[in-house]
């Protein structure tokens, strides 16, 4: 494992060990797939404006979320099926993150029961997809709260499922074996259980789901300024900008674009985390820079689960988190906490 150095060394060698159906529904993105490579160039465009014989003697990344304390600002985004890519699927990703530190966003269309997830000792969040039976939603949130779940990511930006030709010529479908996701805790089925179709929601959906919890709700999936704003008018804690790793519309903006107008209407009022591209330490300070609180890593961690499982995870998250400490010094900020739009050429 410690000959894999960097996250795209993981994508090399998983595209050589999963099956080609596998490999397609996670590295594969939305029509011609404009969106999935903006994510990534767009990052190369921004440049970084360093200071010299500043005092970097000592590396801070820690940040705080939602009054906690985590140690670096890279958190795993929800990832689909997991056990696709290793048979101890989300139960590995969790044990990994939770060695190295990082919080686990668990998808809605899990192969692992919650409560498996959560005794790996992972802090958690969960990923939330509103089902049309809104009694599996309401069971499936307390089961969240139950396991210790500390925040919910509620996705706004799927109404359909986007137009995914790489999948499709890869004739992509779940193996009839994979797991139904969100099994009751003692293995047994559910009689009604989560479907894999999206519901068309609205903002009644939105105050619906706090009215269900106590834990803050984040809305995922957000481009939009205005929808910003209308989100922190219906109560969300927090804002995900993402355009779901290039997976649904394409031709969209790459998130980091999308950023400075939301971080601009936002202007403080809740965190703003960054999904889409980040491959690279020196993104997650440009990310942070241009108002991003956090970012959250997909197909990086996915991959490299499919080639370590927990160890390949932890290991993900260690080489992001060097290139995090390696760039504050070059660029003379001692700490995540210092990096503001200055840092920026």
């Amino acid at each position: 494992m410690n000959d894999v150095l960097t996250l795209d060394d993981f994508e090399i060698l998983a595209r050589e060990r999963l099956p080609h159906m596998a490999y397609e529904f996670v590295s594969s993105g939305a029509a011609d797939e404009v969106t999935l490579r903006e994510n990534r160039e767009a990052f190369s465009r921004i440049k970084l404006r360093p200071r010299v014989l500043l005092d970097v003697s000592r590396i801070d990344t820690s940040v705080s979320l939602f009054g906690e304390v985590l140690p670096f600002p890279i958190l795993l985004a929800p990832v689909a099926y997991q056990k696709l890519m290793h048979p101890e699927g989300e139960i590995a990703a969790a044990r990994g993150a939770a060695k190295a530190g990082a919080t686990f966003i668990m998808s809605t269309a899990a192969t692992c029961a919650i409560e498996e997830v959560a005794a790996t000792g992972a802090r958690l969040w969960m990923q939330i997809y509103l089902q049309g039976d809104r009694s599996v939603t309401r069971d499936l949130v307390q089961r969240a709260e139950n396991a210790g779940v500390r925040a919910l990511c509620l996705t706004v930006d799927t109404p359909v499922i986007g137009t995914r030709n790489r999948q499709q010529r890869a004739n992509f479908v779940l193996p009839p074996n994979l797991p139904t996701p969100h099994l009751d805790a003692d293995g047994r089925s559910r009689l009604s259980v989560v479907s894999a179709t999206r519901e068309p929601i609205g903002w009644r959906d939105v105050d619906w789901l706090r009215s269900q919890t106590r834990l803050p709700v984040l809305l995922k999936g957000i481009l939009d300024s205005n929808d910003a704003q209308l989100a922190l008018e219906h109560g969300a804690s927090g804002v995900i900008v993402s355009n779901h790793g290039g997976r649904n519309l394409d031709t969209v903006p790459a998130a980091i674009e999308a950023l400075p107008s939301i971080a601009e209407a936002v202007a403080g009022r809740c965190p703003l985390l960054l999904d889409g591209g980040v491959r690279r330490g020196t993104d997650v300070i440009k990310s942070i820079a241009l108002g991003a609180s956090a970012v959250m890593i997909g197909r990086p961690y996915a991959f490299a689960l499919a080639i370590g499982g927990s160890d390949g995870v932890e290991r993900a998250l260690a080489i992001l988190r060097e290139e995090l400490e390696t760039a504050l010094a070059l660029l003379g900020r001692p700490s995540v906490k210092s990096i503001d739009r200055a840092v920026i050429w």
